[in-house]
């Protein structure tokens, strides 16, 4: 007897003829099995997307800044007219969240945790929970969030425009004692997005205000803390004509911070900077100078004036 039409066809495809008995049978072992429709997979961005639209609204960000200081309003609502064409905080956020997806790279906080996360949860660890700042946090259920090791506060982009978000952290009244500062700040992605190099180095220069003393700490913990974490896009240390890694040290230990930890993959940079002393300000300023030429080089500066 001559197969039905609907055998054939699953053999043609590659599935045995047992799941084509009964459809909802078949629909329910195949979904069993792993295999759900493709219809019902969720939309995502392509990388060359999200990427795109993250660029675009920075340098949408940088021209309002400049227009701000012009007091030119005329550029300034254009600018917004445009991010807001764009699809403003929910395209950014939508762009930023997929960037943390598992299959983009990930959470920019497993790094931070590949290298504190193993001693937190030895048994040689007494002090407690960390108080943490995160600034420009995008999800409340990264690695550190899920960790238990820390009490974070954040400046989230949930509620902030993403050009504000930079001063939202200057305009912040520093704490008025040791009960107020924090044991880690998390500036993840942040540094670059700030418009001028000038206040690159005045963000950084003010994280130490809201750090812990080290004299907090001693033993192993005072080998990771109080510290910053600070990842920025890798092209802003190994493709910057006015910064590379060798500058990116020497302006911040002017601030007070020793590293403890770097990683640099095609993508990102992570670094981990321990604060060595009670030092407020910088010991030396830098200008923005040129140290790598050629034209494929890109402008990103940090400079301590």
């Amino acid at each position: 007897m001559a197969p039905r039409k609907g055998a054939v066809k699953n053999l043609a495809a590659g599935r045995p003829p047992k799941a084509t008995r009964s459809k909802k049978k078949g629909v329910v072992k195949n979904l069993a099995a792993g295999r759900p429709p493709t219809a019902t997979k969720p939309k995502s961005l392509a990388r060359k997307t999200t990427k795109s639209i993250i660029n675009k609204l920075h340098l949408l960000e940088k021209r309002k800044v400049q227009a701000i200081k012009k007091g030119d309003s005329a550029q300034v609502a254009a600018i917004e007219a445009e991010i807001e064409a764009l699809g403003g905080i929910e395209k950014y956020q939508e762009a930023s969240l997929q960037g943390q997806r598992h299959d983009r790279g990930g959470d920019s906080s497993s790094v931070l945790m590949e290298w504190v996360g193993s001693y937190l949860s030895s048994g040689e660890y007494k002090d407690g929970r960390l108080r943490m700042l995160e600034v420009g946090a995008l999800s409340t259920k990264n690695v550190c969030a899920q960790s238990n090791h820390f009490d974070i506060t954040r400046i989230d982009l949930n509620s902030q425009e993403p050009g504000i978000l930079e001063q939202n952290f200057m305009e912040r009244p520093f704490p008025k004692d040791e009960s107020e500062k924090f044991d880690i700040i998390s500036l993840s992605l942040v540094l670059n997005f700030v418009p001028d190099h000038k206040d690159r180095g005045q963000m950084l220069v003010r994280t130490t205000q809201f750090l812990t003393s080290p004299k907090r700490f001693s033993g192993t913990t005072a080998g990771f803390f109080p510290s910053l974490f600070l990842v920025l896009p890798a092209p802003c240390v190994t493709n910057s004509r006015y910064l590379d890694e060798e500058r990116l040290t020497a302006i911040m230990e002017s601030i007070g911070y020793q590293v403890v930890e770097s990683k640099t993959t095609q993508r990102l940079v992570y670094y981990l900077w321990r604060r060595t002393s009670d030092q407020v300000g910088h010991d030396k300023p830098f200008k923005k100078e040129e140290i790598r030429s050629g034209s494929a080089r890109n402008n990103f500066a940090i400079t301590l004036v």
